[in-house]
């Protein structure tokens, strides 16, 4: 072949390095010619590699004119001396070549590869895109190289083949090998596939090891569908779905922190630790969901099973995955319709569902041509089109059956994945998806491998646990690890292992004789078995540093820091050890959480952790991911407080390592984390009371001491308890039946004795005890019997009076009941009202059973009992003296009472224990205890047992109570179920006789709840919390009001956790009503509670009003006498129905005149249980809560509870007044008088109603309110407008927009202050119902609906059905009567009118009628808005256009909702109606002036801002009321604005400073500041001067930031952080500026106070942009328009320059306007600084300083010599320049103080432009005095101007200086002081002038009009005169 080659070369005459090309047949060793390449190929390293030749090399040296034989490796392949010269027989023609020469021959194989972008597994089809990275070395046997490196790529029109790699060795095999093992080591990752990984397998076959392939074996491997080895199919998949879970989260964290840079607060949905991975693998549907268990940790579940993985990100852009103790690199990029995964260097691909209606490009390249017309009908496989991709044509085909639309025209460009058409499938069911793997993957092992030791074991529980709370999702139950957890911190092993670990690590860093005594020591523990010896390894560590010298201390103590860590964390033992851990988990918790819980939402949160931790983003992301598993986290917090254990079981309180950060979470106020909050407050309550275990301890040493004394000689003798003894335990306010059960079932009997003497005792506390009997026979259970006196109406019970020989103490035992029926017969025979009861203890039921009889025996007398004289109950009471009667039975009638039979009247307790492994089911005791009593129910009856109780008792639980009853045939009463009859009364019951009641239990037994539904509304559910409060140790002689607050603070505590529970069982409840009765006798005055039970309202309102708590009654006897006096039974009640207006009512407990216990109110005017009966039953909701409750929920106060507000509101104003006077003021009696306007149809006008609260027929209600407030304390009138949300959810129809205008014209034409409350969804929607129930579609086939329809009509029944209902007259539908071929006719709708108003845009209209009556109010009259609710569409105009607004938190002012925004955008943006219109962006654009926390403070706002608007239109502002006169106007002003930026709202208002209050320039406590949230360079506000109030504008000194948030609709917008500068105007500070002044100019007519200190505009192109002239422009406008007095002040060290001084000179509006000035201000066109560099120069300062000093006059006329020598010339020259240089800084500032003294207050004033300088600390008193005369004399100029419209302003001050002239000296005309007191105190005076002046000038007119009139006139002039005045006037002339 070589032989061949050459000839074939000379034949042609081809003359260079070549290759040819040959085909060899082994079979029959022949080779056929292929073709001949006059070039080299890129195979030719193979040539060079076997042979030695660089050809390359060669081809140059050939032409270069060098020989083939001088070439020295052409040489030595031929054998010869390299560097000889000798030719060479290249064709071995002479014998004697064979002997000088060497036949060429190969050294060792060559094996060479081309590496392509081609896809092996798709027909090698090329592709195009970037390469990320190509990792290969070239070694000894290996070379290669590459076209393309690491971040270039392929584009689609080049060649495929973009490297090459060679393989060399001594054999074949040997090179293959090499190839193999290259092909293996590199790394090739891009956008497109390539052939490494198929060449591998070429390599790797037999056919190609044995050398026997031949052409076609490749074809046949292609046909095979051969393709490159995959990895593992489970691998595979595990792998696929870690990356693709890894990347879409990493993805969405990425997402997250670009919005987090813009400034938007991103979608919560962005923190998913969740995720639904799905693909397509080898034919199978893998469905997994990823849940994201921590940082790197994700737990994979698919089909009920679980594969645990790592996931850590690679530095190159791949992710390492750790499975089954193993890790696998994986890289993955996206194709069309799939993701290519490579997982240890095997590459697989994972698809997607493929939709085969979509024909799309695969890859990138040029469109050709179509195979086929669009339109045309294709076949599953058929061809369609041809694209060009990297020199390759390649054809499209179809997957599925259609026909073809084609998008795209041939020629287009492609990218991978472009749609080229559209396949309209003819059989879209036929369409095959991939079938779902339904199998189980193989188990797995964790991920790497943690150790099986204690402490390995603990510290991977704790990684798994710390990521459960930071928000990821727990791989196991948070109880498992919680009990695992606290099981290994309990191990004694734990602290050795620990330190033997870090003891290993740093062994051999520490010296040795450190080591050994550290190991000496743990031996000797080991020996002892004593613990870990923390404190003696310390020592032993401390001891050895100590003595080491100070460097090599130093360098040990760094060494030993993880030792000193384990042993310090061990130092006070395990226990110590677990604290710590439980408690920086916990601090965990509350340490993410406690940022939210103080924010209204998570986007106030997301903000506010973005102020805290601005620099560190990561924080900020770890922290949202937290809060985003709250939920879970709470389960797990919650469960760990229960296995924690932070009470100390020995002393029963609180261990103080958890005390902090238990407190902490009890103060999370968030809703997410109520529960845990909750949870922390029980835990801390808990800790206030003994344990279980303590009190255990402590009632059995009572309890036994009762019963046993020691007698010398004979040891412990048992006895009959004594009272003495156990009395603490039955008074004791501690729950006791907890623990008194376990006694109920002692082993010894007499202790069981005492136990039950307890329990019967405790249990009939409120009754009267007359005999304790005990039964005490050995053979049976021990039992007790008693009489009492039941609370029985026998008529002999109400007659009589108390005896002469009733004891005190006696009586006061008595008294402590929860009602007050006292009565005493001294004549009646007491054994008609004794009752008997019984009780007793048994182990079984079946014990019970056998002694039953017994125990009922007691109670006839049949079983002999005895008593003991120690038992109180004996020889004590006369019998005359008998048990309190209960109010609360229900029978309120004597006479009935007396009447009724005392048959059954005895009681029966049973105490039985519960089997440990009984369920312990309240219901199946309940029927088992129900057929016992039925089975006995003719001996309980025999016996006259009323009631028979069972107390069920088992070990660890509460007992359990059932009651039966005898007049239900011994059927269960549920509603006392756990509880003790005999406390039941207490509880009052009866009262809730309207519900059906249900008990809930909580675990404070001391709280009795029910959950009632009303029997006449199923709607009407509430909670009744019932308390009863024992005497407890105190003395009933003896008690103070600070103990009943304390108490009843505790208990509502206590309750209002109950609640938070209970509520989220049932969410619907309200009007919950709270009844806490105090058992205790009181001695005290009952006036001391109302103000001590206030503060409860201060301390829990918002979270009673949250919980719907509107009723608590709060019971307690009071004995104000002395002790034999009768003590009073006294109820405490709080209404709060709207949540922020408290009803106070006091009440005593008195018989009437019937002998009825009723309620008398001590308040004025009475409360409104006066005279009720006290049994009277709580009454279910008035019809008016439903609505109420409706308002609560939307976040609003019920419209017809403002009033309530308001009147509230106007007390704490004068609360507010009173305060700052010292307490002088005092409020009148009434506050608040309102009366709705109701439109009256007969007068055509709004009337005052006092109408019913809810009778109103549309949504909108209107007032007129008279309040008596500080400032108008005889009454001002305000009409009040408010939207009904509850009707029609607040909607604008035609009946609201017209009441809602004529309610603003009257306020207008009354010139009466007009507020709004606005709680509204925009204007209404809606159609016509009455159509909707009738219309028909007509179908264009009847038969086939799908097919559409025509029209809508309605048939001839449906219409004469309108007309029937329209009088004859169709008005609410436009028809066109439509005959059918059937003779049918049809009235088709052309258009729906709809019979009533209100559905379209008839309320759009209104709108705008409404929107153009409040623009023409705010300039009228005095306008206010309180955003109480959300206000949408016209609402939010209607805020707007009544300019001045209050916004409630939470409440958005919005004009489309955020649902329906986002559903506009297609995607979720807004997560609120907050983000766009809350009060972060309202109240920072100024929309909104002020903001408030709820409705009440809102309303307060409203009350005190009207308090400086005059009480109608143009009222004068003087005098002042005297309660706002509580600041002297002639005190100095202690506060100056200091030099520099400060805040000026310190020198308006006065600061608080170390060295003590320093006043301001206004009245104390009378600044209010509003728009405070923009444009913060300016401060608006008003303010009081000497109670005159007045509208306030100053400057901002220092440097704030204009923050603009990013819009979430835009993803690409920003947060802007615009840096503003003091005493500059920008755009928004002089629109602001504006604002306020036509503010204080319109409505409430205020004069105006400006604080100038400005510099001057900014003028920069983004602020002319947004308009800073036009802004500047408006302040122009706004004085112009000005009515009031403008006085325009230069504060000391302020400046007025530029533009600034333009906008706010008194000549704008000179009538008005005044400019005066601090004699520390400066004024003028720039700054001194400014004005130098124009005007003072350096030439002029040197012609200054040579003016001025000497030494430079002296030098410069020396210069001046012309005799000196160009020597001396230059030596004087540098020194003139020298002193010049020297003395030119001083000159500067002599030049800048020069040019300041331009711009003082004296200059302003010598030119007229200010009106006077004045002094600051005295300008308080000037300002005063001058407001006050220009406010008395503005009012008397427009007096004159109604006389005479022409008078001037000049004219008008001559005239007023002559009227003082003629009573003062005119001199004093311009002291203000003495002018103004001249107006104010000599009215009359002034009015007798004003007349006089008024007469002189209607005669003048008169004389001006006769003397022109004609005489007819003067004739008709006198004959209209009376004959009288006629005859008067004639006599005159005469």
């Amino acid at each position: 072949m070589e032989k061949a080659a050459v000839r074939l070369a000379q034949l042609v005459g081809y003359v260079s390095a070549g290759t040819v090309e040959y085909l060899y047949t082994p079979a029959d060793d022949k080779f056929y010619f292929l073709e001949l390449n006059p070039r080299l190929q890129v195979e030719h390293p193979t040539t060079e590699m076997v042979s030695g030749v660089n050809l390359p090399a060669a081809q140059l040296l050939v032409s270069m004119g060098i020989p083939l034989h001088r070439i020295r490796e052409i040489r030595h392949l031929y054998g010869l001396d390299p560097n000889g010269t000798s030719p060479i027989d290249f064709g071995f023609a002479s014998p004697q070549s064979s002997e000088v020469q060497r036949k060429p021959r190969a050294k060792g194989h060559v094996i060479a590869v081309r590496i392509t972008a081609e896809n092996p597994e798709a027909g090698f089809k090329p592709s195009s895109g970037m390469m990320q990275s190509l990792n290969f070395r070239s070694s000894t046997n290996v070379w290669g190289y590459f076209s393309v490196s690491a971040n270039g790529g392929l584009h689609e029109y080049a060649d495929s083949q973009f490297g090459h790699i060679f393989a060399y060795g001594s054999s074949r095999e040997q090179a293959r090998q090499s190839m193999v093992v290259a092909l293996k080591e590199i790394s090739i990752r891009g956008d497109f596939r390539t052939t490494v990984e198929y060449l591998v397998r070429l390599l790797e076959m037999p056919d190609f090891r044995s050398n026997a392939f031949t052409t076609a074996w490749l074809d046949r491997l292609i046909s095979a569908h051969l393709t490159a080895e995959r990895p593992d199919t489970e691998l595979a998949v595990i792998c696929g779905a870690a990356t693709m879970a890894q990347n879409e989260s990493v993805q969405l964290l990425d997402a997250f922190k670009k919005a987090m840079d813009r400034g938007q607060a991103p979608n919560k949905e962005l923190l998913k630790t969740a995720f639904l991975i799905e693909f397509i693998y080898e034919g199978m549907r893998y469905k997994f969901i990823a849940s994201r268990t921590g940082p790197t940790g994700w737990i994979l579940y698919i089909n009920g099973a679980k594969v645990a993985v790592d996931v850590r990100p690679l530095s190159d852009g791949g992710i390492l995955v750790l499975m089954d103790g193993k890790s696998h690199a994986c890289y993955t990029s996206a194709e069309v319709g799939a993701t290519r995964l490579l997982v240890d260097e095997r590459t697989c691909l994972l698809e997607e569902e493929v939709d085969p209606t979509q024909l799309r490009s695969p890859s990138p390249g040029k469109l050709v041509r179509f195979l086929v017309d669009s339109g045309d009908h294709v076949k599953c496989g058929e061809a369609y089109a041809e694209i060009e991709v990297m020199k390759m044509y390649m054809q499209l085909t179809t997957s599925e059956d259609g026909v073809v639309q084609f998008v795209k025209q041939p020629g287009a460009a492609l990218g991978a994945g472009e749609v080229i058409g559209v396949l309209t499938l003819d059989d879209p069911s036929l369409v095959k998806h991939a079938k779902p793997f339904e199998g189980q993957l193989a188990a797995c092992g964790p991920p790497q491998a943690y150790g099986t030791k204690t402490h390995q074991l603990l510290r991977r529980s704790l990684v798994l646990l710390t990521n459960a709370l930071d928000g990821y999702d727990s791989p196991q139950p948070a109880a498992q690890l919680l009990q695992q957890i606290s099981e290994l911190l309990q191990r004694p092993e734990l602290p050795f292992l620990e330190f033997n670990e870090v003891l290993s690590a740093l062994h051999s860093r520490l010296p040795p004789q450190l080591t050994t005594a550290l190991q000496a020591e743990l031996t000797k523990a080991h020996e002892y078995s004593s613990g870990f010896p923390a404190t003696e390894l310390l020592a032993i560590v401390n001891s050895f540093i100590g003595e080491m010298s100070p460097s090599e201390a130093i360098t040990l103590t760094a060494t030993l820091q993880p030792i000193n860590q384990v042993l310090g964390s061990y130092k006070h033992g395990l226990a110590a050890h677990e604290r710590q851990t439980f408690t920086a988990l916990l601090q965990r918790y509350y340490d993410a959480e406690a940022v939210f819980a103080k924010c209204a939402n998570e986007e106030e949160g997301f903000f506010a952790l973005r102020e805290k931790h601005r620099t560190q983003p990561e924080l900020i992301i770890d922290a949202m991911v937290s809060h985003a598993g709250v939920a879970a986290k709470n389960k797990i917090v919650l469960a760990m407080l229960d296995v924690i254990r932070p009470v100390n079981t020995q002393s029963g309180t609180l261990d103080a390592a958890y005390e902090e950060v238990l407190k902490g979470l009890a103060e999370l106020s968030g809703r997410a984390t109520a529960k845990v909050a909750l949870k922390a407050r029980e835990v801390l309550l808990q800790c206030q009371v003994p344990s279980l275990e303590e009190r255990q301890r402590q009632m059995e040493h009572i309890l036994r001491s009762s019963v046993s004394e020691t007698v010398y000689g004979s040891g412990e003798e048992y006895r009959t308890p004594r009272y003495d003894a156990i009395k603490d335990l039955i008074v004791t306010n501690y729950y006791v039946f907890d623990v008194l059960q376990s006694f109920l079932h002692h082993e010894n009997p007499y202790v069981r004795l005492a136990a039950l003497e307890v329990y019967v005792r405790r249990a009939y506390h409120m009754y009267n005890l007359v005999d304790f009997d005990y039964s005490t026979e050995e053979d049976a259970p021990f039992m007790v019997h008693w009489r009492f006196i039941l609370q029985d109406d026998s008529s002999g019970m109400f007659a009589g009076q108390v005896g002469a020989n009733t004891s005190v103490s006696d009586l006061k035992r008595i008294m402590s009941v929860s009602d007050m029926d006292f009565a005493v017969d001294n004549d009646a025979d007491p054994e008609q009202y004794l009752r008997q009861g019984a009780m007793a203890a048994f182990d079984t039921f079946e014990r019970m059973e056998e002694h039953f009889e017994r125990l009922c025996g007691l109670i006839s007398g049949n079983t002999e009992a005895s008593s003991r004289s120690e038992s109180p109950a004996l020889g004590m009471r006369p019998l005359g003296r008998f048990a309190p009667m209960s109010a609360l039975t229900g029978d309120t009638k004597r006479g009935a009472a007396s009447s009724r039979s005392p048959r059954y009247s005895h009681v029966l307790n049973v105490a039985l224990q519960v089997p440990q492994d009984d369920p312990f089911d309240d219901d199946i005791w309940s029927e088992r205890l129900q057929q016992f009593a039925a089975s006995h129910a003719v001996d309980l009856r025999d016996n006259g047992i009323r009631r028979l109780t069972f107390v069920l008792q088992r070990a660890g639980q509460h007992p359990g109570t059932f009651t039966f009853r005898e007049n239900t045939d011994y059927a269960e009463d549920m509603t006392i179920r756990h509880i003790e009859p005999g406390l039941a009364y207490q509880l009052e019951l009866p009262r809730l006789a309207n519900f059906d009641i249900r008990p809930c239990f909580s675990d404070n037994r001391q709280l009795h709840i029910y959950h009632g539904v009303s029997k006449q509304n199923a709607a009407d559910s509430r909670f009744f919390v019932r308390v009863l409060v024992r005497p407890g140790r105190l003395s009933t002689a003896v008690a103070t009001v600070d103990y009943l607050v304390s108490e009843t603070d505790r208990l509502l505590n206590d309750i209002l956790d109950a609640l938070e529970i209970l509520s989220a069982e049932y969410p619907n409840s309200d009007c919950n009503h709270l009844f806490i009765s105090f058992l205790p006798i009181f001695n005290l005055d009952a006036s001391q509670f109302e103000p001590a039970y206030r503060g409860f309202l201060e301390r829990h309102g918002k979270r009673l009003f949250r919980l719907r708590v509107t009723a608590a009654e709060i019971r307690f006897l009071v004995q104000t006498g002395s002790d034999n006096d009768m003590p009073t039974p006294f109820r405490f009640c709080i209404f709060n129905k709207s949540g922020f207006v408290p009803k106070l009512e006091n009440y005593v407990e008195q018989r009437d005149d019937n002998g009825e216990w009723v309620f008398r109110s001590l308040d004025s005017p009475p409360g409104s249980y006066n005279n009720m009966l006290v049994a009277t039953p709580h009454q279910p909701k008035e019809w008016l809560q439903p609505r109420r409750y409706k308002a609560h929920i939307m976040g609003t106060t019920y419209v017809y509870d403002f009033p309530d507000l308001f009147q509230q509101a106007v007390s704490v104003q004068w609360a507010r007044v009173a305060k700052l006077g010292g307490g002088s003021v005092s409020a009148p009696a009434q506050l608040v008088e309102a009366h709705e306007l109701v439109w009256d149809d007969a007068t055509q006008m709004l009337v005052e109603s006092d109408r019913d609260a809810g009778r109103n027929t549309c949504g909108m209600v209107a007032w007129v309110l008279t309040m008596y407030t500080p400032e108008s304390p005889a009454g001002r009138r305000i009409v009040v407008i408010a939207n009904d949300i509850t009707f029609k959810i607040g909607s604008f129809g035609v009946d609201e927009d017209v009441l809602f205008y004529r309610a603003t014209q009257y306020a207008r034409q009354h010139g009466l202050p007009r507020v709004y409350l606005s709680a509204n969804s925009g204007a209404r929607i809606g159609l016509a119902d009455e159509i909707r129930e009738l219309f028909r579609p007509c179908w264009r086939d009847d038969a086939d609906p799908e097919q559409g329809f025509e029209y809508l009509y309605l048939n001839e029944d449906d219409y004469a059905k309108l007309e029937a209902r329209e009088d004859g007259q169709v008005r609410s539908v436009i028809t066109e009567p439509v005959t059918m071929p059937s003779g049918e006719v049809r009235h088709r709708l052309l258009t729906i009118v709809g019979s009533t108003d209100g559905l379209g845009v008839e309320n759009l209209r209104g709108s705008g009628m409404i929107a153009g009556e409040t623009s023409r109010a705010y300039n009228d009259i005095f306008t206010v808005t309180l955003v109480t609710c959300r206000s949408v569409g016209i609402g939010a105009y209607l805020v707007r256009l009544g300019q001045r607004s209050i916004q409630n938190e939470g409440q958005p002012i919005i004009l489309t909702g955020a649902p329906a925004l986002n559903k506009v955008l297609g995607r979720e943006v807004y997560t609120s109606n907050l983000q766009l219109g809350g009060t972060q962006v309202m109240y920072k654009n100024g929309v909104s002036h002020l903001t408030a926390e709820n409705d009440f403070s809102g309303i307060c706002k409203i009350v005190r801002w009207l308090s400086f608007v005059p009480a109608v239109r143009d009222a004068a502002l003087l005098p002042v009321a005297p309660a706002m006169q509580n600041d002297p106007v002639n005190r100095p002003i202690a506060y100056e604005p200091p030099s520099g930026p400060s805040d000026p709202r310190l020198f308006l208002a006065g600061a608080d400073t170390e060295s003590g209050w320093l006043s301001g320039f206004f009245d104390r406590g009378s600044f209010v500041e509003t728009l405070g949230g923009w444009a913060r360079t300016v401060v608006t506000g008003r303010a009081r001067l000497g109670g005159i109030p007045m509208g306030v504008i100053a400057v901002e000194s220092r440097t704030v930031e204009n923050i603009i948030p990013a819009d979430p609709a835009n993803p690409t917008s920003e947060e802007q952080v615009l840096q503003e500068a003091g005493t500059v105007w920008y755009p928004n500070s002089a629109y602001k500026t504006a604002q306020a002044i036509a503010d204080f100019n319109n409505g409430e007519q205020l004069p105006l106070m400006i604080f100038a200190n400005w510099r001057g505009f900014s003028g920069g192109q983004r602020d002319m942009y947004f308009e800073v002239l036009k802004y500047g422009a408006y302040i122009v406008d706004a004085l112009t328009k000005y009515k009031q007095p403008v006085f325009v002040y230069i504060i000391p060290n302020g400046e007025l320059r530029g533009g600034a001084w333009v906008v706010v000179d008194p000549t704008i509006n000179p009538e008005m306007m005044e400019m005066y000035a601090d004699s520390k201000s400066r004024g003028g066109v720039l700054e001194p600084e400014g004005i130098v560099e124009i005007k003072f120069r350096k030439p002029q300062m040197l012609a200054c300083m040579e003016r001025i000093d000497p030494q430079v006059r002296e030098l410069r006329q020396t210069l001046s010599n012309p005799d000196l020598s160009p020597a001396q010339k230059s030596e004087i020259k540098q020194q003139l320049e020298t002193r010049e240089r020297l003395l030119l800084p001083v000159y500067t500032q002599i030049a800048v103080q020069f040019a300041d003294l331009h711009d003082r207050a004296g200059r302003m004033a010598a030119k007229g432009v200010i009106r006077r300088e004045v002094q600051w600390a005295t300008a308080r008193e000037y300002f005063y005095y001058r407001l006050k005369r220009r406010l008395l004399e503005e009012a008397l100029r427009r007096r004159i101007s109604t006389v005479v419209s022409t008078v001037t302003r000049d004219e008008q001050q001559q005239l007023l200086r002559e009227w003082f002239a003629n009573e003062e000296n005119d001199d004093a005309f311009e002291d203000d002081k003495v002018v103004a007191a001249w107006l104010e105190q000599k009215t009359d005076r002034v009015e007798e002038l004003f007349d006089a002046w008024k007469a002189k000038v209607e005669a003048e007119n008169m004389v001006q009009h006769v003397s022109s009139a004609s005489d007819d006139a003067l004739l008709a002039a006198l004959q209209s005169l009376s004959p009288e005045r006629r005859e008067q006037l004639l006599s005159s002339l005469q």
